[in-house]
């Protein structure tokens, strides 16, 4: 995981004061500034990512199963 600030790291920002979230990480595609991700994160949750990020593929790909079907 990439150190310090990211292309995105001022909207991340924003995202994370409005949420008054632990934590936030944000993945542009195609944004303004091309793709990128930014993130502000505790160590611990900086170590949950994979998790997390495989828990939401999961539901990514159950839901447009789901959807295929109808």
């Amino acid at each position: 995981m990439a150190l310090g600030p990211g292309k995105y790291d001022n909207i991340c920002t924003r995202v994370h004061e409005d949420t008054q979230a632990q934590g936030v990480l944000l993945i542009v595609i195609n944004g303004a500034l091309g793709s990128g991700f930014s993130a502000q994160l505790t160590p611990e949750d900086t170590g949950r990512v994979p998790q997390l990020l495989r828990q939401v593929a999961d539901q990514i790909e159950a839901e447009r199963m789901h959807k295929d079907k109808r």
